[in-house]
């Protein structure tokens, strides 16, 4: 019994033998065929904390990525049959991940250009400024421009800057230095002199010139008068330009921003050929030598619509997975800091002001109707509560002369408020594209300028606006406030303005959640690449940033300041 057994099994495997030798090359071409033809990753994250920003699964411990895309995203076991022999594993051990942060408002160029400049963001005190200013005169030659930016008096209360501050240490230097909002600029008596500014000159339409009491102009000149200024200063060169792209994407990168929408350097007093001189020379020069390190998503000025809407016609709205055209900006007034921003009551600091309507409304309602017409996005920069509500009404004339659609209206900063105006960004469908860190800057101000009570009632009404079913996009409007989005999410959640020991205006914190999404998938929905970025979900791109919280927990109680790392189409580009 025992040998018939012994001998079954020495047949069985002698035919088995057999068998092999005679079929294992076609099974070793099936299976070489087979290990070919699998989906591979080419980067596995595991043993991470994965926020996704998609709702159908909002947390995951892995991802992995090909081609730059996400393929799978999940535990370990989902993503576990992707792992080839090549496959690099990133192991976080815990370490919380975003999606790649998309800020929503910036002036990518101006920033980097500021960042070559003298930076007077965060100066406190005359003596600093003057300070600061005389180092960078020292680098000039005489007769060259000294120009730079970030001042804001808030911080050091008293007064505006002027042309005497500058005279003594700049006498052969034309000098201009903006307000960090760029609404506000001050030129040294030189640069007024070049420009051809005197007692005399009239207040451009929508601008004004600021001057001392014996009637001469003491150097400020806000929104449209700064034109008279920018027009005599010599253009970037190129080269200052495309150097400008790469300092500010690399500073992007270290705060984990990997996509940005672009306005471009285009504002009150501005040409508005330089988005489309720098969309040829910069971009797409950076675009075709393979130099671009982030997304932009470019924004155009709105007398410019017709020439956007053919680009569009021609060339659609992806150019390259690297430049996405968007659609056109304008102003409706200016910012509250230069007392321009257009308010219902007057100013509670100067009585007989209302602030300044930039523009022509029947223009702006024309081109915006033109604009819609061809299937443009139309954004308006809106600071003062007056403003807001013209723009909202025109935007509700416009849906009703060319029908609904999906076509995301933005409002650029949305700051000031009546209280009855939040809830119609969700009813209209608007969206509120808001900057959390103006408020750091703003608070003390608005409640100067606004009151206390009508400041609490309609500023930076973050929650009410989602209370109203609008989709909040979060930015910067970098080099105004810094391009910080883990700052920004911080401010939105606490709002605590730097000398303040309480929130400011405590029912309009929001929560991680709203304030992640913010800069995230609702940023990318605001600029329609909600497809493509804003998540981390099956097909999309995989950008993404690790931070050094180690669970969701430590992160939700104190969200990081900075970030550990960020990827681009799933390559680490930081650090």
């Amino acid at each position: 019994m025992a040998f018939g057994r012994n001998l079954a099994f020495f047949l069985s495997a002698a035919g088995v033998a057999l068998f092999a030798i005679a079929f294992l090359p076609s099974f070793d071409s099936f299976w070489s065929s087979w290990r070919k033809g699998r989906q591979v990753a080419e980067m596995v994250v595991l043993n991470a904390t994965i926020y996704t920003s998609d709702a159908s699964l909002p947390f995951a411990e892995a991802m992995a990525v090909r081609d730059g895309r996400i393929l799978r995203v999940g535990d370990f076991s989902t993503i576990q049959d992707l792992i080839g022999d090549n496959t690099y594993n990133l192991n976080l051990n815990g370490n919380v991940v975003l999606p790649g942060f998309i800020d929503s408002h910036v002036h990518l160029i101006i920033g980097g250009l500021q960042l070559m400049r003298a930076e007077l963001g965060g100066i406190r005190n005359k003596e600093d400024f003057v300070a600061k200013v005389t180092e960078a005169v020292k680098e000039k030659t005489p007769g060259q421009w000294v120009l730079g930016g970030g001042w804001n008096i808030d911080l050091w209360g008293g007064h505006y800057p002027e042309a005497s501050w500058l005279d003594d240490i700049a006498p052969q230097n034309p000098v201009w230095l903006s307000r960090m909002d760029r609404h506000m600029g001050v030129a040294n008596s030189l640069a007024l002199k070049i420009s051809g500014i005197t007692r005399d000159t009239p207040d451009p339409a929508g601008g004004s010139i600021l001057k001392n009491s014996d009637g001469e102009p003491n150097g400020l000149l806000v929104d449209s008068a700064m034109e008279l200024v920018l027009n005599t200063i010599p253009e970037e060169s190129l080269k200052e330009r495309r150097e400008a792209l790469f300092v500010a994407s690399r500073h992007a990168l270290t705060r984990g921003v990997t996509t940005v929408v672009d306005m471009g350097r285009f504002f009150t007093g501005a040409s508005v050929e330089n988005s489309w001189v720098d969309l040829s020379e910069v971009y797409q020069w950076a675009d075709s030598l393979g130099k671009m390190m982030i997304r932009v998503c470019l924004f155009f000025p709105l007398p410019t619509w017709s020439r956007l809407a053919e680009l569009i016609r021609d060339k659609g709205h992806r150019l390259s997975e690297w430049i996405h055209v968007g659609g056109v900006k304008y102003f409706a007034d200016g910012s509250l800091g230069s007392n321009s921003a257009l308010l219902h009551e007057a100013y509670e600091d100067n009585p007989i002001n209302y602030g300044i309507q930039i523009v022509d409304f029947d223009w702006l309602s024309n081109a915006t109707l033109h604009s819609d017409m061809s299937g443009l996005q139309v954004a308006i920069h809106a600071i003062g509560d007056k403003a807001n509500d013209m723009v909202l009404d025109m935007y509700s004339s416009v849906v009703s002369t060319n029908g609904i659609r999906d076509r995301r209206f933005r409002i650029e900063h949305a700051q000031h408020l009546l209280p009855s105006t939040a809830p119609r960004f969700g009813q209209e469908q608007v969206i509120p594209s808001v900057q959390p860190d103006h408020l750091l800057d703003d608070a003390a101000a608005a409640e100067n300028k606004l009151g206390i009570k009508r400041a609490h009632q309609g500023s930076y009404l973050f929650q009410s606006l989602l209370d109203g079913g609008a989709r909040l996009a979060f930015g910067s409007d970098w080099p105004v406030t810094d391009i910080n989005p883990l700052r920004a999410i911080k401010t939105a959640i606490h709002r605590k303005p730097p000398g303040f020991d309480h929130a400011w205006i405590p029912t309009e914190r929001v929560f991680l959640d709203d304030a992640l999404k913010a800069h995230t998938i609702s940023a990318a929905y605001a600029c329609f690449l909600d497809k493509e970025l804003g998540s981390l979900s099956p097909g999309k791109f995989a950008d993404f940033v690790v931070l050094p919280a180690n669970s969701w927990t430590e992160f939700a109680e104190n969200p990081s300041n900075f970030v550990s790392a960020t990827f681009v189409n799933g390559k680490q580009a930081y650090p």
